[in-house]
């Protein structure tokens, strides 16, 4: 017999009640603006059986969404995910109640069906105990793991090595150092702003370049007198022909990002394939659900590092759902300190 709909929330819900939604309105052109978004409203559907309600508690913007929106028309939805607490169901993997991480987009309110979900499927959060939930959009989330699998599979660093990262102040950028430290390996992170490499410092790397305020060749040959082994590159561009250019034979790269290319149309960057003949270099790039059938071993390694004081997190919280659009133009600029997050 099918589970009768159990609807017993905090407060009453009703079909009548309204989602707000952002829409991609306009293709972005360079940067994007508030013209390139559209804050709409729908009703909330009644639930089937199988579905659940899911109420937004913070929404992410990321980098990726910005290139990535570029394959959606006009009229589409804002991709992202999103931590969301289950307000009614008739799902039993799915209470009400449960904290769970959803690709759901910019949106308030989410009715789903997670067995006809084909890929991205929504899961429940592990207890975070005293932690906020909003680290499922962050350490303990996609950007974690990104960090977690792209530097141990991918640049796989040995314990003495030098690992650089760019846009190291970075949801992703900031945990990779931190985990190549722990490793045994230096840990140099080029950033933004001369605030972001004190932080990174705090972090426990044992260098940080301000990219703006500095050669960023002359300050590697400084910070890593050794050359390097290990790139974790997430912004791509004139840091990434500096870096490359010092890296040591054998050396391995792993490239998550383009973030300084992502609103502009040509990307004034030399031909590094003479460094990869010479260098015996092995760059990949990597998106990191190729790991999906391990999320959950990334999320509680990590989870067992922030419990054990080794890995530590900043977030960068916008208070507000009609913020959404403020949020990510300013985390594509470099306003943010670790994770972007949006509370609603």
């Amino acid at each position: 017999m099918k589970a009768s709909l159990t609807i017993l929330t905090r407060r009453f819900y009703s079909s009548q009640e309204v989602a707000r939604k952002w829409i991609y309105a306009k293709t972005f052109r360079g940067e994007p603006t508030h013209a390139n978004f559209r804050l709409e409203t729908e009703p909330i559907p009644a639930l089937r059986e199988g579905e659940f309600l899911a109420e937004a508690e913070y929404l992410s913007v990321d980098p990726y969404m910005r290139p990535y929106m570029l394959a959606y028309p006009e009229g589409s939805l804002m991709i992202g995910g999103q931590v969301a607490r289950v307000i009614a169901s008739s799902h039993p993997r799915f209470p009400i109640g449960a904290t769970i991480f959803g690709q759901f987009g910019w949106r308030t309110h989410t009715v789903c069906n997670p067995d006809q979900v084909e890929k991205d499927k929504p899961y429940v959060l592990p207890d975070f105990g005293t932690l906020p939930t909003s680290l499922g959009l962050g350490l303990l989330g996609m950007p974690g793991n990104t960090a977690y699998f792209g530097l141990r599979e991918l640049c796989q660093p040995k314990p003495g090595e030098t690992v650089v990262v760019s846009g190291a102040a970075g949801a992703v950028g900031s945990a990779v150092g931190q985990l190549a430290k722990i490793t045994g390996c230096r840990a140099v992170g080029v950033a933004g702003s001369d605030a972001k490499c004190e932080w990174l410092l705090k972090l426990g790397f044992d260098s940080a370049i301000n990219y703006k305020h500095n050669n960023v060749y002359a300050d590697l040959k400084k910070a890593a007198p050794g050359g390097i082994d290990c790139y974790f590159d997430n912004v791509g561009g004139e840091i990434s022909e500096a870096v490359i250019k010092q890296m040591n034979v054998a050396g391995r790269i792993a490239v998550c990002g383009a973030i300084s290319n992502y609103n502009t149309s040509v990307a004034k960057v030399t031909d590094p394939q003479r460094q990869f003949v010479f260098k015996q270099l092995r760059m990949e790039g990597f998106l990191v659900w190729r790991w999906n059938d391990r999320w959950m071993e990334g999320i509680e390694a990590n989870l067992r590092l922030i419990r054990e004081g080794k890995l530590r997190y900043e977030e960068t919280i916008t208070e507000g759902f009609d913020k959404m659009p403020d949020a990510f133009i300013d985390m594509l600029r470099g306003g943010n300190t670790g994770k972007a997050v949006v509370k609603v």
